[in-house]
């Protein structure tokens, strides 16, 4: 008896092992050393630039993970938080939602400023947002950051054969 229900358990344990392994799926996603990448390069750029900028990455379900106000005003701090976040989770350019009409969505920036992060397959990871001097500079920031870090603010077109 003791036998027949300790094969029973291994039997299980086994089934359970090989459910678990085969439901992960690996998917490109945010780390925190490249979300730290995209906001020094833009730090630096917005600094050679003369701007004090604050620059805060988020990942793709729309919780920061990287942030700094450097030197920037509070309100820029903020501003930036807004317009990344919005990025992240509409995975759009806070250019393209301002133009949305629905600015009392959640989360909804609507001030340039926050590029969405795609990976190379397309896969949306995230958004930086960047704040602290004109809204065309802060979104160059974010961008030029971005594909310093070899990601897309953009989804890929599809290829036609």
């Amino acid at each position: 008896m003791t036998s027949m229900v300790s094969a029973g358990l291994i039997a299980m344990a086994a089934l359970l092992v090989s459910a678990g392994s085969q439901a992960q799926t690996m998917r490109p996603f945010l780390d925190f050393k490249t979300a730290d990448a995209i906001r020094d390069h833009c730090l630096a750029n917005a600094g050679q630039a003369g701007h004090a900028v604050a620059v805060a990455v988020f990942d793709g379900s729309g919780d920061l993970v990287s942030f700094s106000n450097h030197g920037a005003s509070p309100a820029a701090a903020a501003l930036a938080q807004w317009k990344g976040r919005s990025a992240a989770v509409y995975r759009s350019s806070t250019r393209d939602t301002a133009t949305w009409n629905t600015p009392t969505a959640p989360m909804i920036a609507t001030m340039e400023g926050g590029v969405p992060l795609f990976a190379r397959d397309g896969t949306a990871i995230g958004g930086v947002g960047v704040s602290g001097a004109s809204s065309e500079f802060d979104s160059e920031c974010g961008t030029r950051a971005a594909e310093a870090a070899n990601l897309l603010v953009s989804r890929p077109k599809p290829k036609s054969d």
